[in-house]
Parts: C-alpha cells; sequence; structure tokens
C-alpha cells in the first residue's frame, strides 16, 4: 500500500514540477527513482499519465484527470498527519 501512496506523491510531484528532474530534487530521489515509481503507476493504472519527448513532460488527459483527483486527497493525508503528529 505504501508503495502505491508514493507512486502517487511521485506522479503529482511530476505534474507540479513539469519534469522528471525537478521531481526527483524536491524528492530527494533520483530522476531513475521518479521515472521507475511514475512507470510503475502507469502500469499498475494500465493508462499513460505524461506524454514524454526529450524536452517536455505534459499529462496526458487521463494524466490530467487522475491529478484532478489525487491532489485533494494527497492534501487531506497530509492534514490527517499533521494533526495527529
Amino acid at each position: 500500500m505504501r508503495e502505491s501512496f508514493n507512486g502517487i506523491e511521485v506522479f503529482a510531484a511530476v505534474a507540479e514540477a513539469g519534469s522528471f528532474t525537478a521531481a526527483a530534487a524536491r524528492l530527494s530521489l533520483t530522476s531513475s527513482a521518479v521515472g521507475k515509481a511514475v512507470a510503475r503507476l502507469e502500469e499498475r493504472l494500465e493508462v499513460r499519465l505524461f506524454d514524454r519527448t526529450t524536452r517536455s513532460v505534459r499529462l496526458t488527459e487521463a494524466g490530467q484527470r487522475f491529478h484532478e483527483h489525487v491532489v485533494p486527497l494527497l492534501a487531506g493525508m497530509e492534514e490527517a498527519a499533521s494533526q495527529v503528529a
């Protein structure tokens, strides 16, 4: 379960940062680890979340819909964690 949550966190970071490299820096991970986490998430969901080229990363339509749903959930989880800390 935690791996799924991490994959979603990584996905959201890439979507918000606009690049795998920037997301990796933000999360203190390697670009390779970020790419693998996103690839595993895409495999689990059986959908492509990003259109990737050597120069850009853009959310697919499915990625945009997924992002809209998971951002509030991640924010709620962070709020719940801070309330119990």
